[in-house]
């Protein structure tokens, strides 16, 4: 005659997802109403999830898209003809400039930016080689004109507009903003003016733009005024970092 205590059976405990029972996975987790989880199907949830999650390293841009050297001169080749040795420079800074941006949260030696500089006379193709860069890689791009600038406080622009005017193109996304181009149109005209007493005259236009353009071309957390800063001072400012905002500044240098 069979014993009760042998006649007990044990209970046994599925997962409510994949149909496994407690003697099939590592572990089985409970949740309320009876229902069941097992580590399998959590490893699995988790894996889910980190895909659809979005990588803020890759969601500012598509840096695994960047297209090598050759294949940004020949793009720029498609619209503008001649200045071979401009293009294949070009494409090859760039490319590398994006790199390093991708590369830079993986590496423990942090990389200088370098930014690029291009001589020639009017209607060479300054302009139209940096705004053909932006539309490949297709990143906010605008266009300053260094005459019209001067030192904060006096007529004229200040350099904190041009990158409200990049923040601008970029549709106020300021982290789009932080991986753009801005092109700097007659940088040779900002030079010292040699002939003044600095003691009498204060250069607005020529050394002082030059302090000022030198801090967000090298990298720096500028304060940007939204609506302009002379207008409107008491606004609140937007942050942004120039540190891998690419300037590609332009100028004839005659003489």
């Amino acid at each position: 005659m069979p014993s009760a205590k042998g006649s007990k059976s044990r209970t046994t405990y599925t997962c409510s997802f994949c149909g496994k029972n407690q003697d099939q996975v590592r572990r089985l987790i409970a949740g309320p109403g009876a229902v069941y989880i097992c580590d399998e199907c959590v490893e699995l949830c988790r894996e889910i999830i980190q895909e659809d999650k979005p990588n803020p390293s890759r969601s500012k841009l598509p840096l695994q898209r960047i297209p090598p050297p050759k294949v940004i001169y020949e793009q720029l080749s498609e619209y503008v003809v001649g200045q071979e040795q401009a293009k294949k420079v070009l494409s090859v800074a760039v490319y590398n400039h994006y790199k390093r941006i991708g590369a830079a949260p993986n590496r423990e030696v942090e990389l200088e930016k370098s930014n690029i500089l291009l001589l020639g006379p009017t209607g060479c193709g300054k302009t139209l080689l940096a705004r053909t860069l932006a539309d490949i890689l297709d990143v906010p791009f605008t266009i300053a004109d260094a005459t019209a600038l001067t030192e904060a406080g006096y007529v004229g622009e200040d350099v904190e507009n041009i990158l409200l005017r990049l923040i601008q193109a970029a549709d106020f996304d300021v982290a789009k903003a932080e991986r753009g181009i801005i092109y700097i149109d007659e940088i040779d005209k900002i030079t010292r003016k040699s002939g003044d007493n600095p003691s009498i005259t204060r250069d607005v236009s020529g050394e002082g733009v030059q302090q000022a353009l030198l801090k967000i071309i090298e990298g720096c957390v500028a304060n940007v005024p939204p609506q302009g800063g002379r207008k409107h001072p008491h606004q609140d400012f937007i942050q942004i970092n120039t540190a891998n905002v690419l300037f590609i500044c332009g100028g004839s240098f005659q003489g």
